[in-house]
């Protein structure tokens, strides 16, 4: 008999889940020490084999001359990477392939069977082909390795079998050091992927230092989610024009109140005759000099000349951290020009707004 999760509802339309009688509680379980131990040991085997893949990676061992050898080449690569594989490795190569995207390396993924089939119509005479397999004897590769070699195309070759077809076939071969799988019975690619993936993973980050690539190159290729609004510039978040409260330096202070009070953002921008901004008024610079004859004390009286400001190009995430930094946190931000000229003003709820915490 099959144990079903019972429904059930209220009057008040709510509705709530019973699990099964046979469903396993929370608590400890007789098992849990042996579920335990399966997990130890697979990381251990996977931990093992980055530490052999650190090892092999140095500067003299044939790993490492090679590994430069391929950042060089891709470095000075007209075209496009080109990542493949079937199987395990081909998931691993799709990862890969959006990691070099997304950090500045235009590049596409293959798969093996549609390249015979048509698509290695998308491989120019410029790109450089990385392509994966442990063995090296994977025979969906063959027709794109004769492709390669017909066109005379460069291949990289990440494999574990430095005597493989792969092997021979590359002009570059990154091989893996053994290590066992996690897998207990050996069979399951385990080990061997995640040293694939660390590898490429190596290979995204050196591409990108010797490019310089910045947190504002990678928010070009990360406009959507959280990570897009973290790399969002300021001038996209912040208010421009008529909506910036800003005041001249014989501003009165009946003024400026009034002025703060409209725009709403706790403070005030002064500039100068040049419209470069001297000074900044906020709540707690307006509050001790209420006491003052508010019709003739001016703006200057009581502005603070130093104020904290930010650049249209400063990302978000700075931008909140810029705002955090203080003993007392503010909580608006005017954003300048060059020329010291206010382009808008940035409030901590735009940020919040956008998703920037």
């Amino acid at each position: 008999m099959i144990d079903r999760t019972v429904i059930k509802r209220d009057d008040t339309g709510m509705t709530e889940l019973t699990p099964p009688a046979s469903c396993p509680s929370s608590g400890p379980t007789p098992h849990a020490a042996g579920i335990l131990a399966s997990a130890a040991r697979a990381l251990a085997a996977e931990r093992h084999g980055l530490g052999a893949l650190t090892e092999a990676l140095a500067e003299k061992t044939p790993l490492g001359h090679a590994f430069v050898a391929v950042v060089e080449r891709v470095l000075h690569c007209r075209g496009r990477v080109i990542l493949t594989g079937i199987g395990k490795s081909g998931h691993v190569a799709r990862k890969i392939q959006a990691t070099l995207a997304s950090t500045g390396t235009p590049s596409l993924y293959i798969h093996p069977a549609e390249a015979a089939h048509g698509d290695l119509g998308m491989i120019g005479p410029d790109d450089v082909l990385i392509v994966l397999s442990h063995s090296g004897e994977t025979s969906e590769l063959v027709a794109l390795l004769e492709y390669a070699a017909r066109h005379d195309l460069a291949v990289i070759g990440l494999t574990a079998a430095p005597e493989s077809t792969l092997a021979r076939a590359s002009r570059i071969t990154l091989v893996l050091p053994r290590a066992p799988e996690a897998c207990p019975m050996g069979l399951a690619p385990t080990t061997s992927t995640l040293m694939q993936m660390a590898l490429g993973d190596a290979l995204a980050v050196a591409l990108l230092e010797q490019r310089g690539f910045t947190a504002n190159d990678f928010g070009i290729f990360h406009p959507g989610g959280r990570l897009g609004q973290l790399l969002r510039p300021v001038h996209t978040l912040m208010h421009a024009g008529d909506a910036m409260p800003l005041g001249g330096l014989a501003t009165p202070l009946s003024s400026v109140i009034l002025e703060m009070t409209r725009k709403a953002f706790g403070c005030m921008g002064v500039v100068d005759e040049a419209g470069r901004m001297v000074g900044l008024i906020s709540d707690g610079d307006l509050r001790p000099a209420l006491h003052r004859d508010l019709a003739t004390t001016r703006a200057d009286a009581v502005m603070n000349p130093h104020p904290l400001t930010i650049g249209p190009d400063m990302l978000a995430q700075e931008a909140l951290r810029v705002m955090n930094a203080r003993p007392r946190p503010v909580t608006s931000l005017f954003v300048l020009d060059e020329s010291g000229r206010p382009l808008g003003i940035l409030h901590i709820h735009d940020l919040l707004r956008a998703g920037v915490t």
